[in-house]
């Protein structure tokens, strides 16, 4: 049961399962739609959105660094203690949405009506790709899983680097730039995004009535990571396209 998405390991569902009931996948789905409104909350249309405008960009820039380093926190805090889950997913929502929050506002003075078209692009994948798995159009084979894994992997390392090059006043070529191959770069990064959402359902369905209950926070907090990596990589390729 491998994933590419380092939030749905397979050891989390190996665990002793002491209590009685176990995660279903209605009660993933309620937990993805609270955490869902919790970071539309700690973001974005109800705080760190509404300062960038009001009191403008450096009084939004604390609370969003803030939310970056308390969201990347209480990630990794999820991914080693899982049945913390219940506890530390909403915090982890709510800190990512007060980050996404001034994210997107910054996006949207640049281009206007660029985040309405992102949520919508988001949201539409998702269910397309709901759709196209629970019909069998696409499944989650052994070799999908590796391929989608490496390429993951792949661009992580490739933003690593980008990163650590940053810091040093060097930046990689191509990956950052408006022109064809910085577009075709993002466009590719946003279907390997939105492929990760495939294995995360198969990942959430095999835990249906195995995994123990509190699987259902930490199933719904991977897919939230999925989500925003997905958007923040659709902003990203919309922001290529306005500058052309």
């Amino acid at each position: 049961m491998r994933t590419s998405n380092p939030m749905m390991k397979e050891s989390v569902f190996t665990q002793a399962i002491s209590g009685t009931e176990t995660m279903t996948l209605q009660g993933a789905v309620n937990k993805t739609i609270a955490l869902l409104a919790l970071v539309v909350i700690g973001a974005g249309y109800t705080y760190t959105w509404n300062l960038f405008y009001n009191q403008g960009p450096a009084a939004t820039q604390p609370w969003m660094i803030g939310g970056l380093i308390g969201g990347f926190v209480f990630a990794m805090i999820t991914i080693f203690k899982a049945n913390w889950a219940p506890k530390t997913a909403p915090l982890y929502a709510v800190l990512e949405g007060l980050a996404l929050g001034g994210i997107s506002a910054f996006f949207e003075a640049r281009y206007p009506g660029i985040v309405i078209q992102a949520v919508g692009l988001t949201f539409g994948t998702l269910f397309a790709l709901l759709f196209a798995y629970k019909s069998g159009l696409i499944r989650a084979t052994e070799n999908f899983r590796l391929g989608v894994f490496a390429a993951t992997g792949g661009i992580a390392l490739v933003y690593l680097v980008s990163f650590v090059g940053r810091m040093f006043g060097w930046q990689m070529p191509i990956i950052h730039e408006s022109g064809p191959m910085g577009i075709l770069f993002s466009l590719f990064v946003v279907v390997v995004a939105a492929l990760n959402l495939v294995l995360d359902f198969d990942f959430i369905e095999r835990g249906h009535g195995v995994a123990p209950k509190y699987m259902e926070w930490y199933a719904a907090f991977g897919l939230i990571v999925t989500l925003v990596w997905l958007y923040l990589e659709l902003l990203r390729l919309l922001a290529k396209l306005r500058e052309r």
